[in-house]
C-alpha cells in the first residue's frame, strides 16, 4: 500500500525501480541491477530490446499493476521512466 504522504516524484521513482526489476528479470540481464539500471536509457535503441521482449515486459506489468497497456501506446514505452510514468497514468485513469 502506498503512503498518503508519498510525493509524485517518489512514486515515480518507486515505480521505475519495480519496472527495472521486471525488465531485468524478463530479459535475463544478469549483469544489471535495478540500482545500476539507467531509468533514461532508450530500451530499443540503446539496449536493443525487440517487440517480443517489450510484449513480455508489458504482460508482466499488466498483471502486476492490473492495467491494460494498449499496443498503440508501445511507442511511448521507450525508457524505464516513461514506462513508469505510463503505468502511473493508467492506474489513475
Amino acid at each position: 500500500m502506498i503512503a498518503e504522504s508519498t510525493t509524485p516524484e517518489a512514486l515515480l521513482d518507486e515505480t521505475a525501480q519495480r519496472v527495472s526489476e521486471i525488465i531485468i528479470d524478463e530479459l535475463k540481464l544478469d549483469d544489471v541491477t535495478p540500482s545500476t539500471f539507467d531509468a533514461d536509457l532508450d530500451l530499443i535503441d540503446e539496449l536493443g530490446i525487440d517487440s517480443m521482449d517489450l510484449t513480455a515486459v508489458v504482460l508482466v506489468l499488466q498483471d502486476e499493476y492490473e492495467i491494460t497497456i494498449y499496443e498503440e501506446d508501445y511507442p511511448e514505452l521507450k525508457t524505464v521512466r516513461s514506462i513508469a510514468s505510463y503505468v502511473l497514468k493508467r492506474r489513475t485513469a
